[in-house]
């Protein structure tokens, strides 16, 4: 089944871009403006937009930044820590001590980037509550 014209082209007139909603998520700003803070006390977020009033209680990650932050802190240490003890043999409390510190500290730098992420994908692709609706981008 094709899709009328019509529909085609409003869908793509109020499209809402996916990578610079990305971009704005990683830096924890709002997806659509880019402007007010998308988190508050590290991972709650805010009710709505505090510059353009985007309505971000419909945002549901859920679980899924957990997992990415998993999965990225993972496959950077695990390839690290080979090279580490291979190259240099290090003793192992010494290896211990400075891999949790970097896995911990990436984790905690990652999680609300990630929860960022998240978010800012469910707006672009107007999944959950950020149906269309929802206002789209507004000129940036």
């Amino acid at each position: 089944m094709t899709e009328s014209p019509a529909v085609t082209a409003h869908d793509a007139e109020h499209d809402r871009p996916t990578m610079p909603a990305l971009a704005k998520g990683w830096r924890c700003k709002c997806p659509n403006c880019g402007q007010g803070k998308l988190l508050h006390s590290y991972l709650k977020v805010n009710s709505s937009c505090s510059h353009c009033g985007l309505d971000l209680t419909h945002a549901r990650a859920d679980d899924g930044p957990a997992y990415l932050t998993i999965l990225i802190v993972g496959h950077v240490m695990a390839p690290l820590m080979h090279v580490v003890y291979f190259s240099w043999r290090p003793e192992p409390l010494v290896m211990f001590t400075v891999f949790t510190i970097g896995c911990l500290a990436s984790s905690l730098y990652l999680l609300p980037r990630m929860k960022g992420i998240v978010i800012a994908y469910q707006w672009a692709r107007r999944m959950h509550g950020f149906g269309k609706d929802s206002p789209a981008v507004t000129g940036q």
